[in-house]
């Protein structure tokens, strides 16, 4: 796909597509040298055109996880979906190391982790991006869900720029503490060897296509899992980007 200069977000106004400012909260299990716990959140923040994405992991006890990863993504609404301008990805071991990385998107190229620049594909998401993008795509019709349907998505991950494909592996109830839900279910299709993180994502179209469950693969004995723990709150329509007591680290500034 060829390089364009992402659409200007001057002119436009974000409608009723857009969901307003949410907090989704999640069970978090998994393998790494044996079973894993712990929980995690979502935060959708925007105001006017201008949107904050923010997911974070903790695996360990709450009030000091032995592993917590943060991922956000910072840009802009534009008519042509997500334009992110900054990936921010954090992670912190317990007693050992913090690493931290950075992905600029520039209009004409994106700049990955390690400073090296490529081409910028129109419609390139960023791995936190990447799910408001789904459910834009799925909510206003510009993609379609049907069993092995697939789909391309232009992705920003910290070591390379992929032209990222996902199958609908079809619909599946799934049992949350919030009771049943139907969801879609969708598959990263990548083939050879990928050393980036994977997400299996499913969405939820009577809950705006949210993300009720997402699992974050590295490889078959190496993933979280995490499925929606508490209904997801959102911002009054008056207040599109306050949530009930909200992080101050997560306010626009």
């Amino acid at each position: 796909m060829a390089a364009q200069t992402p659409a200007s977000a001057a002119d436009f106004v974000p409608g009723a597509e857009w969901p307003l400012s949410t907090r989704l909260r999640y069970q978090l299990t998994g393998q790494y040298r044996g079973e894993l716990h712990g929980q995690a959140q979502v935060e959708w923040l925007r105001e006017g055109t201008h949107y904050q994405m923010h997911l974070d992991v903790a695996i360990g006890p709450s009030f000091a996880p032995f592993i917590a990863r943060h991922l956000s993504s910072d840009g802009e609404l534009t008519a042509n979906g997500i334009s992110p301008r900054r990936y921010d990805e954090d992670t912190r071991v317990f007693f050992s190391t913090h690493r931290r990385v950075t992905l600029w998107f520039k209009p004409d190229e994106v700049q990955l982790s390690d400073g090296h620049s490529e081409p910028r594909p129109a419609g390139v998401q960023d791995a936190a991006s990447q799910f408001v993008q789904l459910t834009w795509l799925f909510l206003t019709g510009r993609e379609t869900l049907a069993p092995a349907r697939q789909l391309v998505l232009p992705l920003a991950l910290p070591r390379k720029l992929y032209s990222w494909r996902y199958e609908v592996r079809g619909q599946e109830r799934l049992d949350t503490p919030l009771g049943a839900l139907d969801t879609w279910h969708l598959v990263p299709l990548m083939e050879g060897s990928i050393r980036d993180l994977k997400a299996e994502v499913w969405l939820a179209p009577a809950l705006q296509y949210l993300p009720m469950r997402m699992r974050i693969r590295q490889d078959d004995q190496t993933y979280v899992d995490l499925l929606i723990d508490s209904t997801p709150v959102q911002a009054a329509p008056d207040a599109v980007h306050e949530l009930p007591n909200e992080p101050a680290g997560h306010r626009f500034h």
